[in-house]
């Protein structure tokens, strides 16, 4: 087990971090209030969380800085700077939606993310020593250096918050639903009442919009709540535990902090049943042969 890995269990279980998180939750939790910018902070309209996309920038332009730095050359001074003053701009939107994806996580999530989000914060306050020194005829490139070397940390905590403990990803990316016609539902039995039921071990959400039944996915993308739990208003579904609403038609996200659609199904009543299927077209939910 390498060093970060250590490093990362012990952050895991680190509970004496629950006095930090609770205060930084409750302050988040005031800034990011209007469900607009949570949208917006969530990264709704680009279909993809908005975090990672803004920290590739930011932290792209301070590790290129460094990279000229290293080079040498003095002729390259100007552009590391403008480098820098990029990715310290960045980091604004980075930060915020970086805060608004930490709200919706608990316990280790939580944990690892503050130290991930404190770790970034020292290395951007480090290039932001370099550019301070440089617009005062200093080098700079040392705290540049050590700035390089704290986002390397901070951007491996990420990486874990992502692929080791499943943070943003769509929680519905690995279920298959049936491609071939599927009975689920007598159809006297679905109404505008919001109602799962389960096929080939997915559950589904269930009901009618304008007279015509419809189905998707009854696990939010978001973090896995079961919508069918969650409040109807008109012709959407409020996700029971953060809010996000669903197109109940479409599985369009209409407000954050979701970002991906609900996928939907396919359905036809014929003989007095309902029956659905999905044309999956995705390999990572389907089994090899």
């Amino acid at each position: 087990m390498s060093i970060l890995e250590r490093l990362t269990d012990r952050i895991e279980g680190a509970s004496g971090l629950d006095a930090l998180t609770a205060p930084a939750a409750a302050f988040w939790g005031r800034v990011l209030s209007p469900s607009w910018l949570t949208t917006l902070a969530s990264g709704t309209k680009l279909r993809h969380p908005a975090h990672p996309a803004a920290a590739t920038f930011t932290a792209g332009s301070l590790l290129s800085a460094s990279v000229l730095d290293a080079a040498g050359d003095r002729r390259m001074r100007p552009a590391s700077e403008l480098l820098i003053t990029a990715g310290v701009v960045g980091a604004l939107p980075t930060v915020v939606a970086g805060w608004s994806d930490w709200l919706y996580t608990e316990q280790a999530e939580k944990r690892v993310g503050l130290v991930h989000a404190a770790t970034n914060a020292t290395g951007l306050t480090a290039y932001g020593l370099s550019l301070l020194q440089r617009r005062r005829g200093g080098d700079g490139r040392t705290a540049g250096f050590v700035g390089a070397a704290v986002l390397a940390v901070g951007g491996w905590l990420g990486g874990h918050l992502a692929y080791a403990q499943g943070v943003r990803v769509d929680t519905n990316a690995f279920e298959a639903g049936p491609t071939d016609w599927t009975d689920v539902a007598a159809t006297g039995d679905v109404t505008v009442a919001l109602t799962q039921v389960e096929v080939d071990g997915v559950p589904l959400l269930l009901t009618r919009v304008a007279g015509t039944t419809v189905a998707l996915a009854d696990r939010c993308g978001h973090r896995g709540a079961p919508l069918s739990d969650g409040e109807r208003e008109g012709d959407c579904v409020v996700c029971p535990w953060h809010g996000a609403r669903y197109d109940l038609a479409s599985g369009d996200v209409l407000t954050g902090p979701a970002v991906r659609p609900q996928p939907a199904y396919e359905v036809r009543e014929a003989g007095g049943r309902v029956e659905v299927r999905r044309l999956e077209q995705r390999a990572l939910r389907i089994n090899p042969a």
